[in-house]
């Protein structure tokens, strides 16, 4: 029973010992004339760094002629880096005589872009398709046009510059203003590489991680007719001011009307409250004696000579209605 225990303790023994000390991987690097030792291997297992990762990448990079050394990568690794994507990157932009260094390429990656993706656009430009960007030119005419612009990575702007979004918006930007700078649609269907040579002098790509090779127009229709449209919409709002105004006249008549018809009623009031002081005001002339009896009498023979002659006068037939009497007996 001992031995059966001592066996499996010494058997923990040496995986755990294999575990902290990779001989095979010592041995392999030895073999590749990479100069590591094993208690650099066993410093790699403490501080959590994967010792196959940081020994195989260094081979590689040693195979392919790079100066690097252990340090290098495990400082890059513990930073968070990709060691192998790095080592990949530096030995394609070293065989595409790229100058990229070391402290670059973490740089790149650690700024989180691809950097191997970087070179390899460097070596091969890379298209971008724009979407549609439509523009109105100077007589009106909507013009849709789409463009593939084709870029290099620039490898020293890949920290901090801007990325591939910056370079579709400047490029929409400068289709606007060619279009819109143009006499007329036709100018640019003849000719739409002008929109190629005028957005391409405007130097695109500054500030940017990715260097404008060229700037070609892949289709460009014809829209819908923005002058028209609109000068239709502007008769349309003109009209309905029109209206407005017309419907603010028509009430402000209205009410003109309705307060000239408030004031008749009034002064009616007015002329009927006068008429009943009338009789008030005789019987007090005559209680007072300034009115005789003989006056009334005038007073009423007058009023009714008035009526009778008021009478006579509304009663008579207008020339031109006893004219049009005549024609109808006729």
């Amino acid at each position: 029973m001992f031995v059966l225990v001592a066996a499996l303790a010494g058997i923990v023994l040496l995986f755990t010992f294999l575990y902290f000390v990779p001989v095979s991987l010592w041995i392999t690097a030895q073999f590749s004339n990479v100069k590591v030792g094993l208690l650099e291997l066993v410093g790699m297992r403490i501080r959590k760094v994967p010792p196959s990762v940081i020994v195989n990448s260094l081979i590689t990079a040693t195979k392919a002629g790079l100066d690097l050394t252990t340090n290098d990568l495990e400082t890059h690794f513990l930073a968070g880096g990709n060691v192998q994507n790095v080592i990949r990157a530096l030995i394609s932009a070293d065989k595409a005589n790229i100058n990229l260094t070391f402290k670059q390429a973490t740089a790149i990656d650690l700024a989180g872009r691809d950097v191997f993706e970087a070179v390899q656009i460097s070596v091969n430009p890379k298209v971008i398709n724009t979407p549609n960007v439509a523009a109105v030119a100077a007589d009106g005419i909507q013009l849709i046009a789409k463009a593939r612009v084709t870029v290099r990575a620039n490898i020293a702007q890949l920290v901090g510059g801007a990325g591939e979004e910056t370079i579709l918006a400047r490029v929409g930007e400068g289709i606007v203003t060619s279009i819109g700078s143009s006499i007329n649609h036709k100018t640019v269907l003849e000719n739409p590489d002008k929109i190629s040579k005028l957005v391409l002098s405007r130097g695109l790509d500054a500030g940017t991680a990715f260097e404008i090779l060229s700037i070609d127009i892949a289709d460009i229709d014809v829209g819908t007719n923005i002058g028209a449209k609109l000068q239709i919409d502007q008769a349309s709002a003109d009209l309905k001011v029109a209206e407005a105004r017309a419907e603010e006249r028509r009430a402000m008549a209205v009410a003109l009307e309705q307060e000239m018809r408030a004031r008749n009623v009034e002064m009616r009031a007015k002329v009927i409250e006068a008429e009943a002081e009338i009789p008030k005001a005789i019987a007090e002339a005559f209680r007072s004696g300034n009115l005789g009896i003989m006056d009334y009498y005038k007073m009423e023979n007058i009023k009714s000579d008035t009526a009778m002659r008021d009478s006579i006068a509304g009663s008579e037939i207008d020339p031109k209605d006893s004219g049009k009497g005549k024609n109808e007996k006729k």
